[in-house]
C-alpha cells in the first residue's frame, strides 16, 4: 500500500451556542461539504439512551459520561489524523480545559452559533411538538427554563454566526472560515 504521510495536524471545527441555534444543523452541513464525520454529544447522549434507557439528570454521573465519550471519540479521531467537525454546547467554564488540551493535536476553529434566546427556546418547543418522541431524550422543553449560555472563550480563531434566520456571515464564508489553513 502506497501513500504519503502528512506531519500536518488535523483540522477540529468546533460548533458552539445554546440548545436551538442550529449547531447540529450547521454541524452536519458543514461536515458534507468539508468531508469529514460530524461529532455531536448529543447524538452521543441519545445512543446511550437507547442502550441503557437512562437518560440521567445534567451533572449526573451519566452526564459525565457522556462528556467523556465525546471527548475520547474526538481524541481517538484527532490521535489517528482525522480532521472532523465536533459539536456540543460547549459553556466555557466546563468545555475550556478541554478545549485548550487539544491545541498540540488539532488546529482548532470555533465556529459559534448566535441566536437569541426566546427564539431559540421557540424552535426547542416547535422540534419537540414536531417530533414528540425527542421528549424522551430532553424533557419536554416548555418545563426547563431557558438557561444563560457562556461560550468559550478561548484565544482560538472564532467566528460567530447569526443563526436567525439562516446563517451570517453566509455558508460559504462559513466554510472559508472552517477549513482555512493558518501559518
Amino acid at each position: 500500500m502506497s501513500g504519503t504521510t502528512s506531519t500536518a495536524l488535523p483540522l477540529l471545527i468546533i460548533i458552539t451556542g445554546r440548545p436551538g441555534s442550529g449547531k447540529t444543523t450547521l454541524a452536519h452541513s458543514l461536515a458534507r461539504t468539508v468531508k469529514c464525520p460530524a461529532i455531536c454529544r448529543d447524538e452521543i447522549m441519545e445512543g446511550l439512551v437507547n442502550t441503557t434507557n437512562d437518560k440521567g439528570t445534567p451533572g449526573d454521573a451519566i452526564a459525565w459520561k457522556i462528556y467523556a465519550i465525546f471527548f475520547d471519540t474526538i481524541e481517538l479521531l484527532l490521535k489517528n489524523n482525522v480532521t472532523l467537525v465536533a459539536e456540543a454546547a460547549f459553556q466555557h467554564k466546563l468545555w475550556a480545559p478541554k478545549l485548550e488540551s487539544l491545541r498540540k493535536k488539532a488546529r482548532i476553529r470555533i465556529i459559534h452559533c448566535h441566536i437569541d434566546a426566546q427564539l431559540a427556546y421557540v424552535r426547542k418547543v416547535r422540534r419537540t411538538e414536531t417530533d414528540p418522541a425527542r421528549e424522551r431524550f430532553y424533557g419536554d422543553p416548555r418545563n426547563i427554563p431557558i438557561s444563560t449560555y457562556d461560550p468559550p472563550q478561548l484565544n482560538l480563531p472564532t467566528l460567530t454566526v447569526n443563526t436567525s434566520d439562516g446563517y451570517l456571515p453566509v455558508f460559504e464564508d462559513i466554510v472559508s472560515f472552517a477549513s482555512k489553513i493558518q501559518k
